[in-house]
């Protein structure tokens, strides 16, 4: 079986050149000609060709996990639960103490330790955090919004209900920073753009679900302009840089986040990933990062930039950060359909050290197309679950590039129909955005379909190999974090051939809805952080983490340039 997936060599645009193509797309007579030719080198033509394609699947969604004995009695929600035990009200036993941050970084856990002891207050952490945001953000660009009276008056109401021993959950007092894509009450969702603007009334239930668990949330994080490119470029809010060295990109569309946990400004933010948006920067930044089973987490509140690729998740310092807010705010939404058969996931064993047992598929081919160091790294790491235990697999998959080319078309197809009802908006919209929206609203319904029928065949066949294996390994991204070009300032930059280095393992789950995480790996010589992603069934989160962690107690995290340990005395800040 051959594999298919090639490197994609086209011209880089940038400055007056990217300007000049994007306008001469929009043109009457030039755009059509663009387009098609645009089209025709993608590959989209050749999704009409496939022979034997089953019908189309336009949501990828999984039937509810069958429940374990034990497990068919109802109980409340998870959230519920998880305050309970937290207060120690409906537990028969005192639960095991949850893993704290790997050093340097810190985890909810060790900001909820602190507060426990007395060490700190959630106050002090919010004046910290403020202090650190005004110094750092004009570096990382991180943040669209911080409203500091907003921020102390939630550490105030958290402080108070530390001192009567009533804490809300095991978020109280923990700082938490949202995607842009995301409502926050009293905060403009602004996508990214430069006009959408209006404030939100009411928190997305995945942000309401982590507030009502105590979360101090700091602000809204930065991303690409309507998350649609997997880099941190912003020309309205600034790019993102990359905390373990600021001329590097985060990867986006997350990049906010995934700059705001990696520099220590918060252990855990929120994401949202329709192409790799929360793995890429996590791979890129060294954190972790999950997109969650399609359907597990409710979007309602999530701006909708696209809709059957869509998956809102976590982003954490550590495993046990991005498994606690998975947690919080997985189960069902009546707000969205989507989630009706979303189980309420059960907490990882977060003991676990040995995996023996356990199947990880590889196929050599798709894992070694990265850069000599993204592989060395990454094999490592593979090795390193070997020696607790795991066996490695290998196996193929064919039709990788006829599914890269149905997600394309998915995601750009999506995206140019939400963005018709803003369309007065587009010349304020980014060179390079206007390009991929152009793209998508040109795109043929037949196009769509085909896209739809190559789903269903996908999902199939990952299903056939996660039968044969419990999880599938590959580096999260082929590259390490790229340079900034100077020439993208401004306007942006069109890199189809660093875009697609950016998503070769990744895309594939947005396509199926399986869930997968990007765990960090380890540093290349020059101490750029590579990321191992792992692939699972679906529902299957709790394996990806308790694997995920079993290589976090082994592997080794390095203190990036820009960092500030917000437990440490005075808040210190490194940069």
């Amino acid at each position: 079986m051959s594999y298919d997936l090639k490197d994609v060599k086209m011209p880089v645009l940038t400055g007056r050149a990217l300007r000049t193509f994007a306008a001469a797309l929009d043109g009457r007579v030039t755009g059509p000609a663009l387009v098609k030719k645009l089209m025709a080198d993608a590959g989209v033509p050749r999704l009409a060709g496939l022979k034997d394609l089953p019908a189309p699947l336009f949501l990828p969604l999984a039937p509810a996990p069958e429940p374990a004995p034990e497990a068919r009695e109802p109980k409340p929600r998870l959230a519920s639960r998880l305050v309970a035990i937290f207060r120690r009200e409906a537990a028969p036993e005192t639960p095991p103490e949850p893993p704290r941050g790997p050093a340097p970084f810190r985890s909810a856990a060790d900001f909820v330790a602190a507060y426990k002891s007395g060490r700190t207050t959630p106050e002090e952490v919010a004046e910290r955090f403020l202090a650190a945001y005004a110094e750092l953000n004009p570096k990382l660009h991180a943040f669209i919004a911080v409203n500091p009276d907003d921020v102390r008056a939630q550490a105030a109401a958290s402080a108070m209900r530390w001192r009567r021993g009533e804490p809300l959950g095991p978020l109280d007092g923990v700082p938490v920073a949202v995607k842009d894509e995301l409502d926050v009450a009293g905060y403009p969702t602004t996508v990214g753009t430069a006009f959408l603007k209006e404030v939100a009334a009411e928190d997305a239930t995945a942000v309401a679900r982590l507030r009502a668990a105590g979360a101090l949330i700091v602000g809204k994080a930065n991303m690409h302009e309507l998350g649609a490119n997997p880099t941190g470029h912003n020309p309205h809010h600034g790019h993102a840089k990359n905390p373990y060295d600021p001329a590097r990109d985060t990867g986006g569309s997350s990049s906010g986040p995934a700059a705001a946990v990696a520099s220590g400004l918060v252990p855990l933010a929120l994401g949202a990933d329709a192409g790799g948006s929360i793995r890429v920067p996590a791979a890129l930044t060294g954190v972790y990062g999950l997109k969650p089973t399609f359907g597990g987490v409710s979007e309602h509140g999530a701006y909708p930039v696209c809709w059957s690729v869509a998956h809102v998740g976590p982003l954490g310092a550590g495993a046990y950060d991005v498994a606690l807010a998975h947690r919080l705010i997985a189960g069902p939404d009546p707000a969205d359909v989507h989630t009706a058969s979303a189980p309420v996931p059960e907490e990882p064993d977060w003991r676990r050290e040995d995996l023996s047992g356990l199947k990880i598929g590889v196929w050599p081919a798709w894992f070694d197309h990265a850069e000599p160091e993204v592989v060395e790294v990454a094999r490592a790491a593979l090795a390193q679950l070997e020696e607790a235990g795991a066996e490695v697999v290998t196996f193929e998959l064919p039709g990788l590039d006829d599914a890269r080319i149905a997600h394309a078309v998915t995601v750009l197809v999506e995206m140019g129909r939400s963005f018709q009802r803003t369309q007065e908006h587009w010349r304020a919209l980014a060179p390079a955005t206007r390009i991929n929206l152009k793209i998508g609203q040109s795109a043929a319904g037949a196009d769509y379909v085909a896209a739809q029928q190559v789903r269903a065949r996908m999902v199939a066949a990952l299903d056939e190999v996660l039968g044969r294996v419990d999880l599938i390994a590959t580096p999260t991204t082929a590259i390490v974090a790229p340079p900034i070009p100077k020439a993208a300032e401004p306007d942006g930059i069109s890199d189809l051939g660093t875009v697609t280095k950016l998503m070769r393992f990744i895309f594939l789950t947005n396509l199926t809805g399986h869930p997968s995480l990007s765990l960090p790996a380890g540093y290349t010589e020059a101490g750029l952080p590579v990321g191992l992603q792992l692939i699972g069934r679906a529902w299957g989160e709790r394996t990806l983490l308790e694997t995920a962690r079993v290589l976090e107690r082994a592997g080794e995290r390095r203190q990036p340039q820009v960092f500030v340990d917000l437990l440490a005395d005075g808040g210190r800040s490194d940069a």
